[in-house]
Protein backbone atom coordinates (compact mmCIF):
# COMPACT_ATOMS: atom_id res chain seq x y z
CA UNK A 1 0.00 0.00 0.00
CA UNK A 2 1.39 3.39 -0.99
CA UNK A 3 2.03 6.13 1.55
CA UNK A 4 -0.65 8.51 0.14
CA UNK A 5 -3.25 5.74 0.32
CA UNK A 6 -2.30 4.86 3.88
CA UNK A 7 -2.48 8.53 4.83
CA UNK A 8 -5.88 8.90 3.16
CA UNK A 9 -7.33 5.81 4.82
CA UNK A 10 -6.05 6.76 8.27
CA UNK A 11 -7.34 10.31 7.80
CA UNK A 12 -10.81 8.96 6.93
CA UNK A 13 -10.84 6.90 10.13
CA UNK A 14 -9.71 9.93 12.14
CA UNK A 15 -12.50 12.06 10.67
CA UNK A 16 -15.13 9.38 11.37
CA UNK A 17 -13.96 9.09 14.98
CA UNK A 18 -14.04 12.88 15.26
CA UNK A 19 -17.59 13.06 13.92
CA UNK A 20 -18.89 10.42 16.33
CA UNK A 21 -17.24 12.07 19.33
CA UNK A 22 -18.49 15.52 18.30
CA UNK A 23 -22.10 14.45 17.87
CA UNK A 24 -22.11 12.49 21.13
CA UNK A 25 -20.89 15.63 22.88
CA UNK A 26 -23.62 17.68 21.21
CA UNK A 27 -26.24 15.18 22.38
CA UNK A 28 -24.96 15.38 25.95
CA UNK A 29 -25.06 19.19 25.78
CA UNK A 30 -28.57 19.27 24.36
CA UNK A 31 -29.86 17.10 27.19
CA UNK A 32 -28.74 19.80 29.66
CA UNK A 33 -30.64 22.63 27.94
CA UNK A 34 -33.46 22.33 30.45
CA UNK A 35 -31.09 23.52 33.18
CA UNK A 36 -28.85 26.04 31.39
CA UNK A 37 -28.77 27.70 28.00
CA UNK A 38 -26.60 26.98 24.95
CA UNK A 39 -24.21 29.84 25.75
CA UNK A 40 -23.38 28.29 29.12
CA UNK A 41 -22.61 24.92 27.57
CA UNK A 42 -20.52 26.56 24.84
CA UNK A 43 -18.52 28.48 27.45
CA UNK A 44 -18.02 25.41 29.63
CA UNK A 45 -17.01 23.35 26.62
CA UNK A 46 -14.37 25.78 25.45
CA UNK A 47 -13.20 26.72 28.93
CA UNK A 48 -12.65 23.16 30.16
CA UNK A 49 -11.04 22.12 26.87
CA UNK A 50 -8.57 25.01 27.06
CA UNK A 51 -7.80 24.34 30.73
CA UNK A 52 -7.12 20.62 30.27
CA UNK A 53 -4.98 21.05 27.17
CA UNK A 54 -3.03 23.92 28.73
CA UNK A 55 -2.19 21.77 31.77
CA UNK A 56 -1.14 18.82 29.60
CA UNK A 57 0.77 20.65 26.86
CA UNK A 58 2.18 23.66 28.76
CA UNK A 59 3.04 25.71 25.67
CA UNK A 60 6.10 27.93 25.84
CA UNK A 61 4.45 31.24 25.02
CA UNK A 62 7.65 33.24 24.95
CA UNK A 63 9.05 31.18 22.09
CA UNK A 64 6.14 31.72 19.71
CA UNK A 65 6.75 33.80 16.60
CA UNK A 66 4.42 36.55 15.44
CA UNK A 67 3.17 34.34 12.59
CA UNK A 68 2.32 31.57 15.06
CA UNK A 69 0.53 33.97 17.38
CA UNK A 70 -1.47 35.44 14.51
CA UNK A 71 -2.83 32.16 13.17
CA UNK A 72 -3.47 30.69 16.64
CA UNK A 73 -5.35 33.82 17.73
CA UNK A 74 -7.43 33.77 14.54
CA UNK A 75 -8.33 30.14 15.18
CA UNK A 76 -9.29 31.08 18.75
CA UNK A 77 -11.75 33.69 17.46
CA UNK A 78 -13.23 31.07 15.13
CA UNK A 79 -13.52 28.62 18.04
CA UNK A 80 -15.56 31.13 20.03
CA UNK A 81 -17.89 31.91 17.13
CA UNK A 82 -18.31 28.31 16.02
CA UNK A 83 -19.12 27.03 19.51
CA UNK A 84 -21.65 29.77 20.15
CA UNK A 85 -23.45 29.45 16.82
CA UNK A 86 -23.59 25.64 16.73
CA UNK A 87 -24.76 25.19 20.31
CA UNK A 88 -27.48 27.76 19.67
CA UNK A 89 -28.43 25.99 16.42
CA UNK A 90 -28.96 22.58 18.02
CA UNK A 91 -31.41 24.20 20.42
CA UNK A 92 -33.71 24.82 17.45
CA UNK A 93 -32.81 21.89 15.17
CA UNK A 94 -32.28 18.11 15.32
CA UNK A 95 -28.61 17.12 15.45
CA UNK A 96 -28.66 15.69 11.93
CA UNK A 97 -30.13 18.88 10.49
CA UNK A 98 -27.73 21.15 12.37
CA UNK A 99 -24.75 19.03 11.27
CA UNK A 100 -25.93 19.25 7.66
CA UNK A 101 -26.17 23.03 7.75
CA UNK A 102 -22.78 23.42 9.42
CA UNK A 103 -21.31 21.28 6.66
CA UNK A 104 -22.19 23.97 4.10
CA UNK A 105 -19.00 25.88 4.99
CA UNK A 106 -16.51 23.03 4.38
CA UNK A 107 -18.45 22.02 1.27
CA UNK A 108 -18.23 25.50 -0.20
CA UNK A 109 -14.52 25.45 0.57
CA UNK A 110 -14.14 22.04 -1.10
CA UNK A 111 -15.94 23.35 -4.19
CA UNK A 112 -13.70 26.41 -4.35
CA UNK A 113 -10.60 24.18 -4.24
CA UNK A 114 -11.84 21.65 -6.80
CA UNK A 115 -9.54 20.99 -9.75
CA UNK A 116 -11.31 18.00 -11.33
CA UNK A 117 -14.82 17.56 -12.70
CA UNK A 118 -15.41 14.61 -10.34
CA UNK A 119 -14.55 16.77 -7.34
CA UNK A 120 -16.96 19.44 -8.52
CA UNK A 121 -19.79 16.94 -9.07
CA UNK A 122 -19.31 15.44 -5.60
CA UNK A 123 -19.41 18.87 -4.02
CA UNK A 124 -22.50 19.90 -5.98
CA UNK A 125 -24.39 16.75 -4.97
CA UNK A 126 -23.63 17.40 -1.32
CA UNK A 127 -24.52 21.07 -1.73
CA UNK A 128 -27.87 20.07 -3.26
CA UNK A 129 -28.63 18.11 -0.12
CA UNK A 130 -27.85 21.09 2.08
CA UNK A 131 -29.98 23.41 -0.05
CA UNK A 132 -32.87 20.92 -0.01
CA UNK A 133 -32.75 21.00 3.76
CA UNK A 134 -32.56 24.77 4.08
CA UNK A 135 -34.96 25.72 1.27
CA UNK A 136 -38.31 27.38 2.13
CA UNK A 137 -40.96 24.88 3.08
CA UNK A 138 -38.50 22.54 4.72
CA UNK A 139 -40.34 22.71 8.07
CA UNK A 140 -37.22 23.76 9.97
CA UNK A 141 -36.68 26.75 12.24
CA UNK A 142 -35.58 29.87 10.40
CA UNK A 143 -33.57 30.92 13.43
CA UNK A 144 -31.91 27.52 13.48
CA UNK A 145 -31.04 27.79 9.78
CA UNK A 146 -29.51 31.25 10.28
CA UNK A 147 -27.43 30.02 13.22
CA UNK A 148 -26.40 26.96 11.22
CA UNK A 149 -25.23 29.25 8.41
CA UNK A 150 -23.06 31.22 10.86
CA UNK A 151 -21.64 27.95 12.17
CA UNK A 152 -20.93 26.92 8.57
CA UNK A 153 -18.85 30.04 7.92
CA UNK A 154 -16.93 29.47 11.14
CA UNK A 155 -16.43 25.79 10.29
CA UNK A 156 -14.86 26.69 6.93
CA UNK A 157 -12.50 29.10 8.67
CA UNK A 158 -11.71 26.40 11.22
CA UNK A 159 -10.67 23.92 8.53
CA UNK A 160 -8.29 26.38 6.87
CA UNK A 161 -6.80 27.74 10.10
CA UNK A 162 -6.46 24.36 11.80
CA UNK A 163 -4.45 23.06 8.86
CA UNK A 164 -2.28 26.18 9.04
CA UNK A 165 -1.74 25.65 12.77
CA UNK A 166 -0.73 22.06 12.07
CA UNK A 167 1.92 23.26 9.64
CA UNK A 168 3.31 26.04 11.85
CA UNK A 169 3.43 24.11 15.13
CA UNK A 170 5.25 20.76 15.39
CA UNK A 171 3.31 19.84 18.55
CA UNK A 172 -0.01 20.68 20.22
CA UNK A 173 1.00 24.17 21.30
CA UNK A 174 -0.89 25.91 18.51
CA UNK A 175 -4.17 24.19 19.28
CA UNK A 176 -3.65 24.90 22.98
CA UNK A 177 -3.07 28.61 22.43
CA UNK A 178 -6.05 28.81 20.07
CA UNK A 179 -8.37 27.19 22.62
CA UNK A 180 -7.02 29.56 25.27
CA UNK A 181 -7.78 32.59 23.13
CA UNK A 182 -11.26 31.30 22.34
CA UNK A 183 -11.94 30.61 26.02
CA UNK A 184 -10.81 34.11 27.02
CA UNK A 185 -13.32 35.54 24.54
CA UNK A 186 -16.30 33.28 25.26
CA UNK A 187 -16.13 32.29 28.94
CA UNK A 188 -16.57 35.84 30.37
CA UNK A 189 -19.59 36.43 28.12
CA UNK A 190 -21.11 33.08 29.12
CA UNK A 191 -20.43 33.79 32.81
CA UNK A 192 -22.28 37.10 32.67
CA UNK A 193 -25.21 35.71 30.68
CA UNK A 194 -25.57 32.28 32.30
CA UNK A 195 -23.62 32.45 35.57
CA UNK A 196 -26.71 32.35 37.79
CA UNK A 197 -28.16 29.37 35.94
CA UNK A 198 -24.91 27.42 36.34
CA UNK A 199 -24.73 28.33 40.04
CA UNK A 200 -28.31 27.06 40.48
CA UNK A 201 -27.41 23.76 38.79
CA UNK A 202 -23.79 23.01 39.78
CA UNK A 203 -24.07 19.49 38.40
CA UNK A 204 -23.91 21.01 34.93
CA UNK A 205 -20.19 21.59 35.48
CA UNK A 206 -19.65 17.84 35.14
CA UNK A 207 -21.75 17.86 32.00
CA UNK A 208 -19.69 20.74 30.65
CA UNK A 209 -16.46 18.83 31.27
CA UNK A 210 -17.82 15.77 29.44
CA UNK A 211 -18.97 17.95 26.56
CA UNK A 212 -15.51 19.56 26.42
CA UNK A 213 -13.91 16.12 26.20
CA UNK A 214 -16.26 14.73 23.56
CA UNK A 215 -16.92 17.86 21.50
CA UNK A 216 -13.61 19.71 21.72
CA UNK A 217 -10.54 17.89 23.01
CA UNK A 218 -11.04 14.66 21.07
CA UNK A 219 -12.43 16.11 17.78
CA UNK A 220 -10.00 19.05 17.51
CA UNK A 221 -7.03 16.78 18.20
CA UNK A 222 -8.19 14.24 15.62
CA UNK A 223 -8.80 17.02 13.09
CA UNK A 224 -5.26 18.30 13.57
CA UNK A 225 -3.88 14.82 12.89
CA UNK A 226 -6.14 14.31 9.86
CA UNK A 227 -5.24 17.67 8.31
CA UNK A 228 -1.56 16.74 8.51
CA UNK A 229 -2.34 13.77 6.25
CA UNK A 230 -4.80 15.14 3.68
CA UNK A 231 -5.63 18.47 2.07
CA UNK A 232 -8.40 20.91 2.91
CA UNK A 233 -10.58 19.85 -0.04
CA UNK A 234 -10.49 16.15 0.85
CA UNK A 235 -11.09 16.93 4.52
CA UNK A 236 -14.08 19.13 3.68
CA UNK A 237 -15.72 16.39 1.62
CA UNK A 238 -15.05 13.73 4.27
CA UNK A 239 -17.02 15.88 6.70
CA UNK A 240 -20.04 15.14 4.50
CA UNK A 241 -20.47 12.01 6.60
CA UNK A 242 -21.27 14.23 9.60
CA UNK A 243 -25.04 14.57 9.02
CA UNK A 244 -25.50 10.79 8.99
CA UNK A 245 -23.55 10.47 12.23
CA UNK A 246 -25.53 13.35 13.74
CA UNK A 247 -28.86 11.86 12.65
CA UNK A 248 -27.92 8.48 14.08
CA UNK A 249 -26.78 9.89 17.41
CA UNK A 250 -29.87 12.12 17.57
CA UNK A 251 -32.15 9.14 17.00
CA UNK A 252 -30.43 6.77 19.45
CA UNK A 253 -29.58 9.22 22.24
CA UNK A 254 -32.27 11.92 21.95
CA UNK A 255 -35.08 10.11 20.13
CA UNK A 256 -35.01 12.68 17.29
CA UNK A 257 -36.49 11.54 13.98
CA UNK A 258 -36.15 13.19 10.57
CA UNK A 259 -38.87 13.95 8.02
CA UNK A 260 -38.73 12.39 4.55
CA UNK A 261 -37.37 15.63 3.12
CA UNK A 262 -34.73 15.95 5.83
CA UNK A 263 -33.74 12.31 5.42
CA UNK A 264 -33.44 12.78 1.65
CA UNK A 265 -31.14 15.75 2.18
CA UNK A 266 -28.94 13.77 4.55
CA UNK A 267 -28.79 10.85 2.07
CA UNK A 268 -27.58 13.19 -0.69
CA UNK A 269 -24.87 14.66 1.51
CA UNK A 270 -23.69 11.31 2.86
CA UNK A 271 -23.77 9.77 -0.62
CA UNK A 272 -21.46 12.50 -1.85
CA UNK A 273 -19.11 11.84 1.04
CA UNK A 274 -18.98 8.09 0.35
CA UNK A 275 -18.42 8.77 -3.35
CA UNK A 276 -15.56 11.10 -2.51
CA UNK A 277 -13.91 8.56 -0.20
CA UNK A 278 -14.16 5.74 -2.74
CA UNK A 279 -12.92 7.99 -5.53
CA UNK A 280 -9.96 9.06 -3.40
CA UNK A 281 -9.00 5.44 -2.66
CA UNK A 282 -9.06 4.59 -6.37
Amino acid sequence: MSAPLRDGSSAALLVLAQLLSLQLGSAVAKQAYGEVGPLALAGLRLGFAALVLWIVVRPRIGRLTWAQWRVAAALGVVFAGMNTAYFQAIRHLPLGVAATLELLGPLALALALSRRVEHLVVGLVALAGVLLLAAPGGAVSGTGVALGAVAAVCRAGYVVLNRRVGSLFPDWSGLTVALGVGACLLVPVAAVAEGRAVAAHPGVLGTGFLVALLSSLVPYSLDLLALRRIGVRAFGVLLALGPAVGAGVGLVVLGESLSVRQLGAVVLVVGAGVWAVRGGRR
